[in-house]
C-alpha cells in the first residue's frame, strides 16, 4: 500500500471517533433550532430532553422553556432564556437539572421577588430610605451635600453589604481609620449619627434586633474640628484691633459683628436689609435662612447698631447687607470671612464659625442659671421648645444678654 494511501485511511478512521461523531451531532441539533422558521401562530418544537422546548413566535423570536407540575400538582412553562444567547447544549444542562431535582425550580415571579429581597437587604438600600425620609425636613441644598458626603464615605465601602452581616467592629474600625487619615472629627461626628438613624429605621421595619453602631462614640478620639477653631478670651482685644486696622471695612464691620452677635456665618454672608428692625433693634431672620428652619430674632446690642449704621452709609446699594463684588444682587462668598482671617494670620487659629463658641462658652460661664437663654441666643432649639420670633423663646432676657456681651469685648479692649 502506498504511504498516501495509509495517510487517507488514517484520517478517514480519526474523522469517525466517537468524540468528533458527538461534536457533529450537536452540530446538527443546534442547526435544527437554527433552521426553524416562523409560523402564523407560535408554537413550541420538542427536544429530546422530556420536558424542554424550542418555542417559535410569528415574530422570529425563539426561547427555551420547561415544562414541569408545579406545587399545586398543575402543568407550567418556565423560561430557561434566549435562543441563541442561550444555545441547546446550555438549554439541555438546565432542564436535566430541573428533571434530576439538582437545579431548583423558580419562577420568573420568584426570581424578580428574592432578587427584590436581596437588594431590599443591602445597606444602600437601607441609607437610600432613611435619605428619603429626611427630604421632608432637610433643605434642598443640605440634603444634596449630605447625600454627597454618605455616598463618599460610607456608601463607597459598605453599599454593596448586606446591612445585617456589617459588625460594630467594622464600623469602628472604618471610622477609626477615617479619624487617623483624614482627621475630620465633625464629619464622622454626623455620619455615625445618619448611620444610626438607618439601623434605628431597620430596628422598626425589618426586625433588625441590634443596632451596631450601639455606644461607639466611647471608642472613638473626640477632636475639635477645624470649624471651630478659636482663640481664648483674652486673645480677643488683639484680635479685633487687627481686624480694625484691615483693609476692608466692610469685611471689617462683618467680622466684628460676627463677634458680638455669634450668628452662622451663612446666615450673616446672605442677611438682607429688610431682616432688621432698627426701631425695635432686632434682627429677624426668616425660616428659610435658619438651620432648623424656625424664625429667629437676634437682638441688636447699641455697639452692633452704630455698626450697622456705619455699614449702611459705606456699602453700596444692595439688598445685602455684603453684596458680592461681581454682582450686587448676590452675597459675598462664603469664603470671604475666613479669607479676611488668614490674611489677618489666624490661618488654624480662628475660623468664622468659632465665635459662637467663644460666646458660648463665655456667657455660660458669666450666666450659668440661665443656659436656656444663651441656648436661644445660639438658636440651638432642642424639639418641642418653641423658637419663632416671640417673648416665649426668650427675647427679652437675651436684650440684656447681647448688651452685657457687646460691653464685655469693648471692656477687653481698654485693658
Amino acid at each position: 500500500m502506498k504511504t498516501n494511501d495509509v495517510k487517507s485511511d488514517v484520517n478517514a478512521h480519526s474523522k469517525n471517533t466517537p468524540q468528533n461523531v458527538s461534536v457533529r451531532r450537536k452540530k446538527s441539533v443546534e442547526d435544527i433550532y437554527k433552521a426553524l422558521k416562523p409560523k402564523a401562530k407560535e408554537y413550541r418544537q420538542p427536544t429530546d430532553i422530556a420536558g424542554l422546548y424550542c418555542r417559535v413566535q410569528p415574530n422570529g423570536k425563539k426561547s427555551w422553556q420547561y415544562r414541569y407540575k408545579n406545587d399545586q400538582g398543575k402543568w407550567a412553562w418556565i423560561g430557561l432564556g434566549a435562543y441563541p444567547t442561550v444555545n441547546y447544549v446550555q438549554a439541555r444542562e438546565k432542564a436535566e437539572g430541573m428533571l434530576n431535582g439538582t437545579l431548583e425550580i423558580k419562577t420568573q415571579a420568584e426570581i424578580k421577588k428574592i432578587k427584590l429581597q436581596d437588594k431590599d437587604a443591602l445597606f444602600s438600600t437601607l441609607m437610600n430610605e432613611w435619605l428619603e425620609r429626611k427630604k421632608l425636613t432637610w433643605k434642598a441644598e443640605t440634603y444634596r451635600k449630605e447625600k454627597q458626603s454618605i455616598e463618599k464615605h460610607l456608601l463607597s465601602v459598605f453599599g454593596d453589604r448586606e446591612y445585617a452581616t456589617i459588625t460594630s467592629r467594622e464600623w469602628l474600625n472604618h471610622y477609626t481609620e477615617k479619624q487617623i487619615n483624614e482627621g475630620i472629627f465633625n464629619r464622622i461626628e454626623k455620619l455615625i449619627s445618619y448611620c444610626y438613624g438607618a439601623y434605628s429605621l431597620a430596628k422598626f421595619k425589618k426586625d433588625l434586633l441590634y443596632n451596631p453602631l450601639e455606644g461607639i462614640r466611647d471608642h472613638l478620639a473626640k477632636g475639635e474640628t477645624e470649624s471651630m477653631k478659636h482663640v481664648k478670651i483674652h486673645e480677643l482685644p488683639e484680635m479685633i484691633s487687627l481686624i480694625r486696622n484691615s483693609s476692608s471695612r466692610p469685611v471689617a464691620i462683618g467680622l466684628e459683628l460676627l463677634i458680638h452677635m455669634f450668628p452662622r456665618p451663612g446666615e450673616l454672608r446672605q442677611a438682607r436689609w429688610e431682616q432688621f428692625d432698627f426701631v425695635e433693634a432686632v434682627w429677624i431672620r426668616p425660616p428659610s435662612m435658619m438651620k432648623r428652619g424656625i424664625e429667629h430674632g437676634i437682638p441688636l446690642s447699641q455697639h452692633v447698631m452704630n455698626l450697622l449704621i456705619e455699614l449702611k452709609e459705606i456699602s453700596p446699594e444692595s439688598e445685602y447687607l455684603f453684596p458680592s463684588r461681581d454682582n450686587i444682587n448676590k452675597p459675598i462668598s462664603n469664603l470671604t470671612f475666613n479669607a479676611a482671617l488668614n490674611r489677618l494670620g489666624y490661618r488654624g487659629k480662628q475660623n468664622p464659625h468659632g465665635f459662637r463658641h467663644i460666646a458660648s462658652t463665655n456667657l455660660n460661664k458669666n450666666f450659668s442659671s440661665k443656659s436656656q437663654v444663651i441656648e436661644s441666643a445660639l438658636s440651638h432649639l432642642k424639639g418641642g421648645v418653641k423658637g419663632a420670633y416671640d417673648k416665649e423663646a426668650h427675647l427679652e432676657e437675651r436684650y440684656e444678654i447681647m448688651e452685657w456681651w457687646s460691653n464685655y469685648i469693648e471692656s477687653l479692649l481698654k485693658h
